[in-house]
C-alpha cells in the first residue's frame, strides 16, 4: 500500500547545505506554494510547512548536509529528511523541548532552540526517526490531508 501510495504522487526533491543559512527554508517555502496550488487546506499547509521548515533546519545546523524528499498523494504529505550524519547521540533527550546541541553561533543567529524535533512530532500525524551516532539520521513524518 505505502510503495502503491508514493508511485501515484508527486515527488518534490530538495538538496540541504550545511551551515546554508542564506537558503534555509527554501525547500519549505517551495512545497507551501506547491501545497496552495494544489488546493490543499491551509491548515494541513502550515503543518507541512513546519514540519518542513523544521527539519530543514535541523540538517543546516546540525549535519553535513542532506536531502528531503516529499510525497504529495491525494490523501496524505509524507516528508522524508535524510542528513549525511554524524547522527544523534541521544534521541530521547534530542526529543525534548529545549534540548539543543547547537552552538553559540548558531544561537546568536537566533536558531538552535531545541524545539526542532519535538515540533517535528507534534505536527506530524505520523512521526519517525532512525538515527545512531557517528551515522545517518533519518526522519519520516506523514500528514493525512482528509
Amino acid at each position: 500500500m505505502e510503495n502503491e501510495q508514493i508511485k501515484n504522487s508527486i515527488k518534490l526533491e530538495y538538496e540541504v547545505i550545511k551551515d546554508d543559512f542564506s537558503r534555509a527554508g527554501e525547500a519549505s517555502s517551495n512545497i507551501k506554494k506547491v501545497l496552495r496550488q494544489l488546493g490543499i487546506d491551509s491548515k494541513i499547509i502550515k503543518k507541512a510547512a513546519i514540519v518542513t521548515y523544521e527539519a530543514e533546519m535541523n540538517i543546516v545546523i546540525h549535519s553535513a548536509g542532506g536531502k528531503i524528499t516529499v510525497f504529495i498523494s491525494p490523501d496524505s504529505i509524507q516528508i522524508i529528511a535524510k542528513d549525511k550524519g554524524p547522527g544523534i547521540k541521544n534521541i530521547d533527550r534530542a526529543m525534548e523541548e529545549g534540548y539543543s546541541t547547537a552552538s553559540n553561533r548558531v544561537r546568536e543567529l537566533g536558531f538552535g532552540a531545541g524545539m526542532g524535533l519535538p515540533n517535528m512530532k507534534r505536527y506530524s500525524d505520523e512521526f519517525y526517526i532512525q538515527s545512531k551516532e557517528g551515522e545517518s539520521t533519518i526522519l519520516k513524518m506523514k500528514i493525512y490531508i482528509n
